[in-house]
């Protein structure tokens, strides 16, 4: 999936520098009708500069006086180019070619071979876009997050106050995000009611991945089936555009939000077995959040899913009251 973004990415990189030399041609046209002699030089730079190739292949041995002629000459006539230029009011740069990125000349790739930074920005922006998320993930994050709003009261018959089990469930999130790379087969469950900070969470761990140039794509449960049933459904005559449907399998991470909302049945139940399952084969990581308690997604799912669910997932539960008043 990377290597398809990246791809992608890079034939807009092409069309940029396009752009920039299709421009930057029309601008010495425009130049060259405005002053007749700098489309003079300009022919005579293109013919001096051949001489360096001529002089090396006519002169193999001894072409270093040759070419120090040659670059002398060069030299003379981008001098009397500059000053027609500012003679005539136009800036000495106005005839090159503007690059959006002056480091690596809108190839992407600096000359160690090395990514640009504007590449990588491209590829983190191309992320966002794709993970449904760019909106929300400005005020949710880690940075945002703020540990003072869970009480610090004994809640009902748990062990551990809210606060002290959001420090926990942090802790492990934080771990999720930096070992993100091992291959450890973790996955994550979070469960319990609304307005507990399970979506704020999956937003916190979205955005730290994101901004690492990863592909997270977040979907609700019922989004995933919508996509899955156009997949398979269609009548249109050309085949469903499947990005939408390949990205729930090939995301570096996939948050699955909402599990339990979407209708539930044999169709509905196998299909999320075979993500979640083919995810976890292909070693691709899951976060899934849902409003159910164990024993209602038990009930609502078949054994195998619910088996395979807590065998390859650290489950998660979020208690204490509805914090949705603090937004």
């Amino acid at each position: 999936m990377y290597s398809e973004i990246l791809r992608d990415v890079l034939k807009e990189y092409e069309r940029k520098r396009d752009r920039a030399i299709y421009e930057q041609k029309l601008r010495v046209k425009l130049v060259h009708e405005k002053v007749p002699k700098i489309k003079e030089i300009d022919e005579d730079i293109t013919k001096t500069g051949l001489l360096i190739s001529k002089a090396i292949i006519q002169n193999p041995d001894n072409y270093e006086e040759d070419i120090h002629q040659v670059k002398e000459q060069l030299k003379k006539l981008k001098m009397e180019k500059a000053y027609l230029l500012t003679d005539n009011n136009i800036p000495t740069d106005y005839l090159d070619v503007k690059y959006e990125c002056s480091k690596c000349n809108d190839t992407g790739f600096l000359e160690n071979g090395e990514q640009c930074t504007c590449l990588k920005q491209a590829l983190i922006n191309r992320a966002y876009n794709m993970s449904n998320l760019k909106d929300v993930l400005e005020k949710q994050n880690f940075d945002t997050f703020n540990i003072n709003i869970f009480p610090d009261e004994k809640f009902e018959d748990e062990s551990m106050t809210p606060r002290e089990n959001m420090m926990y469930i942090l802790s492990i999130c934080e771990g999720f995000v930096a070992n993100f790379d091992v291959n450890n087969e973790e996955n994550l469950l979070f469960y319990g009611t609304t307005g507990l900070g399970k979506t704020f969470m999956c937003s916190c761990i979205a955005k730290a991945l994101l901004d690492k140039g990863k592909i997270v794509i977040y979907q609700t449960a019922f989004k995933i089936l919508e996509i899955i049933e156009k997949r398979k459904f269609s009548n249109r005559g050309e085949r469903f555009d499947s990005q939408d449907y390949e990205l729930l399998f090939d995301a570096d991470l996939l948050i699955i939000d909402d599990l339990g909302t979407e209708l539930s049945n044999t169709f509905t139940n196998a299909e999320v077995f075979n993500i979640v399952n083919t995810r976890i084969l292909d070693g691709k990581k899951t976060i899934i959040s849902t409003n159910l308690s164990p024993k209602e997604i038990s009930d609502s799912y078949s054994d195998r899913i619910f088996s395979r669910v807590f065998e390859k997932f650290v489950p998660l539960k979020f208690f204490g009251p509805d914090l949705r008043w603090e937004s």
